[in-house]
């Protein structure tokens, strides 16, 4: 249930409520809002009834949650959630674009790839460090020294930087090295990682399994909310099917899906969705139609010599050329994105006007 605060609600009132919720052995949420203080309460089962908190001093009214995804649901938080980062805005007006490489392999490949996407318009950069291999003879990762060029990466470039965490001890890590924490499809549901990830309080972005429902997938956001942790960004990475003509089967009706059920923004991620290239480029343009909140791709400036996932990395070429079509897209649905630098607008003629916000 949600305990909505009247206006205005003392301090003390508000701190009072919090303690008669967890005297009774539930768990009291802050929920943050603008315009209004309200409360969640879980893990109640029956101790406090609707009326004792109704009978608190400041308390307005009691909503019911019938989701069972409590946190997350729009029942509990109607305003759409906004998670700044820096000057990034994720959820808000902007269409968020995230670039870089599959793997972060050396630093002179992780910079040339940084310089590129930036210089096109995105505004995070992603690269893994730790990489979840279905073969234990694939790359791995570099690890620390991974992390350790991604700081180099934003400190150079002033990008935002994510990286995938695959146990505790790597979460730790990618949280002091990076500014968003990434937990993978293949972690969705790994919820000791997911209530650590809680912990933080960094920004966490959040895959969909790779055969979770969406109600599935929201409840394993549920498990990073609990800690206090409201910074979640959801992403539809493709799910399995029995499709044999795409490496999964990217599922964009759980966008605008989300967006209804779900305060919380998301994004879609086409490299991992199709996994070839000549579909990378189509799918991201249908995802920021349907709605997306940021697009992630993957960006390789020599994508026939990469580490991972070579064959559904983007040319820097190529990545210039998505984000202008993203740009026409996001331009129609009264949103904004970063466009490109001025000089690769000049070099295609198309002139430097009323497209894209920088």
């Amino acid at each position: 249930m949600l305990v909505v605060m009247g206006q205005p609600a003392t301090r003390e009132q508000i701190e009072h409520v919090i303690a008669e919720i967890e005297r009774h052995g539930a768990q009291a949420h802050s929920i943050p809002g603008d315009s209004r203080v309200a409360i969640g309460v879980t893990n109640h089962h029956g101790r406090i009834s609707r009326d004792q908190l109704q009978a608190l001093p400041g308390v307005s009214t009691i909503v019911p949650i019938t989701r069972p995804f409590k946190l997350a649901s729009r029942e509990t938080r109607q305003a759409r959630t906004v998670i700044q980062i820096g000057d990034v805005r994720i959820g808000g007006d902007e269409v968020v674009v995230i670039a870089g490489p599959c793997a972060i392999e050396s630093a002179d490949q992780a910079m040339t790839i940084a310089h590129a996407v930036r210089q096109a318009g995105a505004r995070i950069y992603r690269g893994g460090a730790y990489k979840p291999r279905t073969s234990p003879y694939s790359f791995q990762g570099l690890g620390r020294p991974g992390l350790e060029i991604l700081a180099r990466v934003r400190r150079e470039t002033g990008l935002v930087t994510i990286s995938e965490a695959v146990d505790n001890e790597s979460l730790d890590l990618v949280a002091e090295y990076c500014d968003i924490v990434q937990i993978g499809a293949r972690n969705m549901q790994n919820f000791s990682l997911l209530t650590h990830a809680g912990r933080t309080r960094k920004p966490v972005m959040l895959k969909r399994g790779m055969s979770a429902t969406i109600e599935e997938w929201l409840l394993a956001a549920e498990y990073i909310m609990m800690e206090g942790n409201h910074q979640v960004i959801l992403c539809e990475r493709g799910v399995r099917t029995f499709a044999q003509h795409t490496r999964n089967t990217l599922d964009l009706s759980a966008v605008p899906t989300v967006r209804w059920i779900s305060h919380l923004p998301v994004v879609v991620d086409p490299s991992h969705g199709t996994g070839r290239r000549e579909k990378v480029t189509p799918l991201a343009r249908a995802g920021v139609a349907v709605g997306a909140d940021g697009i992630m791709v993957e960006v390789h400036h020599k994508p026939e010599e990469a580490l991972s996932d070579g064959e559904q990395a983007l040319t820097p070429e190529m990545f210039d050329q998505l984000m202008w079509e993203l740009g026409i897209i996001v331009q129609a649905l009264g949103r904004k994105i970063e466009g490109p630098a001025v000089g690769y607008q000049l070099r295609r003629g198309l002139g430097v006007t009323g497209v894209f916000s920088s």
